[in-house]
């Protein structure tokens, strides 16, 4: 898909987002559009998936019945069969009246069991198509909200009048995964930059992105070499959307990373950024984002009892909410995170975060975060951590960005 083309697309979108959202929250008719953008992904994927799988056993379908769902009609005894067999291709399953194309057929038809068939394709996606990948993954889109309508008929009439409109803007483009990808990163974008202050708790732009990813892909030890080829494991211990993540993943290529760990706070950021790497050809078994609160390590993953067996990083980027206020307690001077250091004082959890991440850094690996300038000159304990940093060596380089964020970047040593 062109550049021309992806802008194009996304404006068609935005413009369809602006038009239909009425009186809504832009933040919760963002958690709609997107959500029905993924559900467009997973329909394409599975329909040409299974299209292979089947062969010349593949029907032909017309009027309002799906080749899906004719072969479904014809084959009841091998379903199971058949659902097995795209298990293991495309690690989910989609029941036939739960694809795009038919939900689109419904709305166009402004058929009065698409809300209910919406809820039932949610719930089904969420709970049998596998394990855990999509668990909780449409908790923040509430079809029986008032926000959508006063009761039923007016929800079910704006949602088929909803998707009518997104089915006709993304049939003007072919429908591969790049288009779906880019649109869904464009529509993100766009919404980030109406939420003002809040868009950096689910996005960091890509110019950003750009720069931070261009730091931790030098070689560490001499960045005249050029780029590493490879990085085994990267991290974002706040990633929002998944955007930094993904940048990084795009700059390196399909076999630049072996794995894509994540964490957020956020449960709808959380949801944004699980869709986010599966839009973008990420398989879930390349990718782990776990929903928690970072400054607790929430995550049992990263509290190896053995610190022989903490997970370490190769690289790790990240954009954390700048002067996050925290409550720290008296056990977590003990942590071994921020031990040999000093705990974040109250009013500014900045270099919490930044010794985090540090903790959870390779030997040769490299971490780019941004921070407020205030860490440069803030005094009391923020002093003493700055000082012990800067003394041993693990400041690389810092970046001045609009004189008012930075980028840092870290390396052991």
């Amino acid at each position: 898909m062109t550049e021309d083309q992806q802008k194009a697309l996304g404006k068609i979108l935005w413009a369809i987002a602006d038009q239909l959202r009425g009186a809504m929250n832009a933040d919760d008719f963002r958690d709609y559009m997107l959500s029905f953008l993924f559900l467009r992904y997973l329909s394409d994927n599975y329909e040409a998936v299974a299209k292979k799988e089947l062969g010349n056993d593949y029907p032909v379908a017309g009027g309002h019945t799906s080749p899906l769902q004719l072969w479904y009609e014809q084959n009841l005894s091998i379903i199971s069969k058949f659902e097995n067999a795209m298990r293991r291709r495309t690690h989910y399953v989609i029941k036939p009246d739960y694809l795009w194309g038919n939900i689109a057929d419904m709305a166009r038809r402004q058929d009065k069991e698409l809300l209910k068939t919406l809820e039932e394709a949610f719930k089904y996606i969420e709970n049998e198509s596998f394990e855990s990948t999509f668990k909780g993954l449409f908790s923040e889109v509430i079809l029986s909200s008032d926000k959508l309508g006063r009761d039923y008929s007016s929800r079910n009439s704006g949602l088929c009048k909803i998707i009518s409109k997104i089915n006709e803007g993304l049939a003007q483009f072919s429908a591969t995964q790049d288009t779906l990808g880019d649109a869904y990163e464009y529509l993100i974008a766009q919404f980030a930059a109406g939420s003002g202050k809040k868009a950096g708790e689910f996005y960091t732009p890509q110019q950003i992105s750009s720069i931070l990813s261009a730091i931790v892909t030098l070689d560490s030890q001499d960045p005249t070499l050029g780029n590493k080829e490879h990085l085994n494991t990267i991290f974002d211990f706040a990633c929002g959307s998944g955007s930094l993540l993904l940048n990084l993943r795009n700059r390196l290529g399909y076999h630049g990373v072996g794995k894509i760990y994540g964490q957020e706070k956020n449960i709808t950021t959380y949801n944004l950024a699980r869709m986010n790497m599966l839009l973008h050809g990420v398989k879930d078994s390349e990718f782990e984002i776990f929903h928690g609160d970072t400054l607790l390590n929430e995550w049992e993953m990263l509290r190896a009892a053995n610190p022989a067996r903490t997970q370490k990083f190769d690289a790790i980027v990240a954009n954390p909410p700048f002067s996050y206020r925290w409550e720290p307690t008296s056990a977590q001077a003990e942590d071994m995170r921020f031990k040999n250091y000093g705990l974040a004082p109250k009013s500014a959890a900045d270099f919490a975060f930044l010794l985090h991440g540090f903790h959870y850094l390779s030997e040769q690996g490299t971490m780019a975060i941004i921070l407020p300038h205030g860490v440069l000159f803030r005094g009391g304990v923020e002093e003493r951590i700055r000082t012990k940093l800067l003394e041993s060596g693990n400041i690389d380089a810092f970046l001045l960005y609009r004189y008012t964020r930075m980028y840092f970047s870290f390396k052991k040593v």
